[in-house]
């Protein structure tokens, strides 16, 4: 079985390194490596349809076979290990182990989300996973679920259009609580856009934020304060269907249209 791996942190990032070893510790489970040549948070689903995408060949720092190092996001990695790279199509598409949280509304902005969409898009069973942390990270639990979840999905494999977004508690293993099967939460950002100057007089401003609080029972941003494992079901379908029914009420046509209605 081949799983492709990627992320948004950078193809040396410690988290996809952890997330390697823990998968080719399965053994029967040859691991694909495609990431980008640096740091991609936040740049949600872009793919680079304007300028060539340069990948290049190069050492893992555990001094096993190499990776592909791709000068583009992580969707890009993905489309291009799919279409271009592999002979096959992969089982697996797994992205991270992602430095940070991705919780609730954080999926249309990640880079390690849209990595495991991109292969929802092209069929492939995906699998997103972050550590809920920043400082000091210690990846060990999460590769260890990661791996756990990537076994049961090549087991049992997932409904069409749907990857599965997996967020682990950065705490140690006595302290988690469970896992829990979530929703997405809905997260707002009190953004704070810092004006400043540089040194040539030019205004500039500098985006921060902090989350506005209050979770959900059931949500992914719930379960990670209460310690426990989040893996939430993603599907690619956003249409509002009951929203549908609400708009079949109103008169869409344009005034030409109901003139020549007579109305």
């Amino acid at each position: 079985m081949l799983a492709l791996l990627t992320n948004d942190d950078g193809i040396y990032a410690p988290g996809l390194s952890a997330m390697r070893a823990a998968l080719e510790a399965q053994g029967d489970l040859e691991v694909f490596v495609i990431a980008p040549d640096r740091e991609r948070s936040a740049c949600g689903h872009a793919i680079t349809m304007h300028k060539p995408l340069m990948v290049e060949q190069v050492p893992l720092p555990d001094g096993k076979s190499p990776g592909y190092l791709v000068a583009g996001t992580p969707a890009d990695c993905v489309k291009l290990g799919v279409e271009a790279l592999l002979s096959t199509a992969p089982d697996l598409v797994i992205s991270g182990i992602n430095r940070g949280q991705n919780l609730g509304t954080d999926v249309f902005y990640s880079g390690t989300v849209s990595a495991a969409i991109e292969g929802a898009i092209l069929g492939i069973p995906s699998i997103a996973i972050s550590l809920a942390g920043w400082e000091d990270p210690d990846y060990s639990l999460a590769a260890s679920f990661g791996s756990h979840l990537a076994r049961r999905v090549l087991e049992r494999g997932l409904p069409p259009s749907t990857l599965l977004n997996v967020n682990v508690p950065a705490r140690e293993r006595s302290e988690i609580t469970g896992v829990c099967v979530t929703r997405l939460g809905v997260l707002r950002y009190v953004n704070v856009f810092d004006k400043r100057v540089d040194p040539r007089g030019r205004i500039y401003y500098w985006m921060a934020g902090q989350v506005d609080e209050g979770s959900e029972e059931g949500t992914d941003d719930w379960a990670i304060k209460q310690n426990m494992v989040s893996v939430t079901p993603v599907q690619l379908d956003l249409t509002a269907h009951k929203t549908m029914k609400y708009l079949e009420g109103w008169d869409l046509s344009t005034h030409e249209e109901r003139e020549d209605r007579g109305v």
